[in-house]
Order: structure tokens, then sequence, then C-alpha cells
């Protein structure tokens, strides 16, 4: 008498056990409204060349809130629907960034980066 199981094989497993293919109906869902766009900015953004991205070669890695983040998403939603911006998180905290570094810069004592860690 063998001490190993019987099992049944892939064909078994894996049968049909239907003729008649089971039906899934997703649940409907109302498209989200578009806003309206001028058609004429949408044509000239189209019409710029598209920049491409600069190298990079460090990394960091930051944490933000929960209302920081969907912000963030939000701006980069509405760059790419009303203003026909396709840019990343990446590159906007680098926009952003290169800003407020740069505002820094120029006017030390009142800049926006001072105000905001002051408070």
């Amino acid at each position: 008498m063998s001490r190993r199981a019987s099992l049944p094989g892939a064909d078994e497993l894996f049968r049909r056990t239907s003729s008649e293919p089971k039906v899934v109906r997703e649940p409907e869902v109302a498209p989200a409204p578009v806003p309206e766009v001028d058609k004429s900015t949408r044509l000239q953004v189209a019409e710029e060349p598209s920049k491409k991205a600069p190298k990079h070669d460090e990394k960091i890695t930051f944490y933000c809130t929960r209302q920081d983040l969907m912000a963030l998403e939000k701006a980069r939603l509405e760059l790419r629907s009303v203003h026909g911006v396709a840019a990343d998180r990446g590159r906007i905290v680098r926009a952003a960034l290169h800003y407020v570094l740069e505002d820094f810069d120029a006017r030390s004592t009142d800049s926006i980066l001072l105000r905001e860690l002051d408070d």
C-alpha cells in the first residue's frame, strides 16, 4: 500500500463546470465632467515643441501628508486637462523646488521658504 495521496490532475482542477459562459456585469459609473478648454489655447500648447526631461543623477525620498499628496495630484491633473502639460509628480516637485530656492537666493529674509519655515 502506497503512502502517497492520490491528487486530481490539472485537467480535473481546471475543467469547465458549465457550457454557458458566465457574464460579469461591471457597475455603471457616470463619466467625470470634462472642463471647458479654450481651443486656441489647446492648439498653442500642442504646437510647442516638447522639452526633454534633464538627466537625474541623484535621488531623494521625502515624506508628505496625505493632503500634500492629494494637492500635488490635483495640480498634476489640472496641468494636464486644462493646460495640456503632461508632467509627473517628480517634475512638478522639481519645478516647485527650483522656484522656492531661486526665491530664497533673491529675497533671503523675505523669501517664501523662510516665511513657511518660521511658522
